[in-house]
């Protein structure tokens, strides 16, 4: 038999990209090389000739398929590797298959539950139960942290670890009495580790389920590794950003442990890239190592943070195919709320006087921006200010105008969410609206503030919730008193805004929800305006591949550099051309820079005087 090329797998450390996993190498005639590299785009050509490609259940089926086609010379131990990892993926495709399908029965449970559970809801739980690993992006208000709870039920995943923004323990606390009261729960409240059953509230007793804010999660990282079957992400998006000790631990947690489940109805708040991060917590090296997925998917061919997939609904249609991830709206599960959510874009009044005070010398910023003239480090600091002056000078100017719209509001509606950014937008809203005692649940209320003021609103008097954009993940009950949201200021994300809706629009709103975008044609807002729209091709699609698309653009990342363009315009005044930036090094040898190479506007050959030493850099 003609043997085509050679496959063998590298162990971990032999590949310069992925320094911890191991991966497959495959060799071949130059006829089909080609062919390969057409079948793989996410293979890594080495210097040797040969391709790469992560170690994972479905590369190694694929592989498989190859040497079929053109068969080829492999170790007999990495044969039966390969042969292994592909029928385990074979084993994992049925059993999905099954499950979604309703060809499977629901998993046994030793365990009952104190309340009935919906169909979809276990079936979100023997996936997970099966797979060990599953992000659930059910619409807003469909019950996952009941989906969640149901793992609960079987012996093997406890101990359990639950993980939750930081006004959302006691509630998971509760929902768990509520569901399972046979199992002990325990929060935690320090971010310095102890021993949960020598707390006084344990009574010597080992807690099955510990539960934490994620605020709390990087001190615990190390004392939780291997000690817990199974963890529960509550609003997984938190996991979106790798650059701290939070995600560190998170990462630690998990890799311990033997069931992975995050919970969020928005796994991307921004970019595409995002979702490589949060299923490589709960799903390591399914989707490869970072190059390999930006390969594959993303739009420039690269990995980031800020990477944009090319094909949001293909790599969704990917992720619910391998099990890896499940999406079922009202409409799917047959339970559609009463009516619908709705949302309507109003123009309100700006005050231009004070836009153009508190603005005040935000066109210096803008051409700065524009022109790119000057330091990175100092390009970024005039971006940040931009983007906070503007946005904050806009959100005061309208202050007033938002208030009347909700006091017109008020005339018919009985309770109002009203969100909103800035301190200084939420004391004009609350001497305005004062005879409706507006309550705050916003970043600077503790959890116990917090508590109050939404018992204010939703048994109270307070007709009036003000909350922060970035606040209330999670949070449940306001849907029994309130179907209106009023956005006074909006967020660059488009998933904020899907999260603060879904605080009304959930399961138990027996009303349409309203949500009311105020929106000035002044300041910031066009302009934010126009991206929340842009980023939303990236987080709608990979979710629901049905999902409509209103706009075929590609994501802006240079949201503040549009911002300050179209404030320059505005303004009547001239936007620069941008100048070109070269790399630069310091010419001093005892510089700690001289090694580390920065780009600076200039030409070929100018010079400039280095921020670390003060001697002469000379550009290439």
């Amino acid at each position: 038999m003609k043997r085509h090329g050679k496959v063998r797998l590298l162990e971990p450390g032999s590949l310069g990209e992925d320094q911890s996993s191991r991966a497959w190498s495959i060799a071949a005639t130059p006829d089909v090389m080609i062919r390969l590299k057409r079948i793989f785009p996410r293979a890594n050509a080495r210097r040797s000739g040969a391709i790469t490609l992560g170690d994972t259940p479905d590369v190694a089926r694929d592989i498989e398929w190859v040497l079929e086609r053109w068969p080829m010379q492999v170790k007999a131990e990495h044969r039966e590797r390969l042969l292994e990892r592909a029928r385990q993926h074979r084993r994992t495709e049925e059993a999905v298959e099954a499950i979604l399908s309703g060809d499977a029965p629901h998993l046994d449970y030793v365990a009952e539950l104190a309340r009935p559970a919906r169909d979809y809801q276990l079936v979100a739980a023997d996936l997970a139960l099966t797979t060990g690993r599953l992000l659930l992006t059910d619409d807003l208000g469909l019950g996952k942290t009941m989906s969640g709870l149901l793992l609960l039920r079987d012996p093997r995943a406890l101990p359990a670890l639950v993980v939750c923004p930081t006004h959302l323990p006691q509630q998971w606390a509760d929902e768990l009495a509520l569901t399972l009261p046979f199992l002990r729960p325990h929060i935690v409240r320090t971010l310095e580790p102890y021993d949960p059953a020598r707390h006084r509230s344990m009574h010597g007793h080992d807690p099955d389920v510990l539960i934490m804010p994620y605020s709390k999660l990087r001190g615990w990282g190390d004392a939780l590794a291997g000690r817990v079957r199974t963890v529960i992400f509550d609003e997984a998006q938190e996991l979106r950003r790798t650059d701290s000790a939070k995600y560190t631990a998170a990462a630690t947690v998990a890799d311990g442990a033997q069931f992975r489940v995050g919970l969020t109805a928005t796994p991307i708040y921004n970019y595409g890239g995002e979702i490589y991060n949060v299923m490589s917590v709960i799903a390591p090296d399914a989707l490869g190592g970072k190059q390999e997925f930006g390969r594959e998917w993303c739009a420039n061919e690269g990995w980031s943070d800020k990477a944009s997939v090319a094909d949001p609904a293909a790599l969704g249609t990917h992720l619910r195919e391998q099990g890896l991830m499940l999406r079922r709206t009202s409409k799917e599960v047959r339970r559609e709320l009463p009516g619908d959510f709705q949302r309507v874009p109003h123009p309100v009044e700006t005050d231009r006087e004070v836009l153009d005070r508190l603005s005040g010398d935000a066109s210096a910023l803008a051409e700065l921006i524009v022109s790119r003239r000057g330091h990175p480090r100092d390009l970024f600091q005039a971006s940040g200010d931009l983007d906070w002056k503007m946005r904050h000078a806009t959100g005061v100017a309208k202050a007033p105008y938002v208030a009347e719209f909700v006091k017109l509001l008020l005339e018919s509606e009985e309770k109002i969410v009203l969100f909103g950014w800035h301190r200084a937008v939420y004391e004009i809203w609350q001497k305005r609206l004062m005879d409706y005692d507006p309550v705050l649940y916003t970043g600077s209320e503790n959890a116990l503030q917090k508590q109050r003021s939404r018992g204010a609103f939703v048994s109270g008097d307070s007709r009036v919730l003000m909350m922060s954009l970035r606040s209330g993940a999670g949070l449940d009950g306001l849907q029994h008193v309130c179907r209106v949201a009023v956005f006074g200021e909006l967020d660059w994300s488009p998933g904020m805004h899907d999260q603060c809706i879904g605080r009304l629009y959930r399961d138990g709103q027996e009303e349409s929800v309203l949500a009311y975008f105020l929106l000035s044609d002044q300041g910031a807002d066009p302009v934010m305006a126009e991206v929340l729209n842009l980023k939303r091709m990236q987080s709608e699609p990979l979710r629901d591949p049905d999902a409509p698309i209103v706009e075929q653009q590609q994501v802006d990342e240079h949201r503040v550099r549009r911002l300050a363009e179209d404030l320059l315009r505005r303004r009547g005044r001239a936007v620069p051309q941008p100048v070109q930036h070269r790399e630069a090094k310091c010419v001093n040898p005892s510089c700690p820079a001289v090694e580390t190479p920065v780009a600076l506007p200039g030409e070929a050959g100018s010079v400039n005087l280095c921020r670390s030493c003060g001697r002469v850099m000379v550009r290439a």
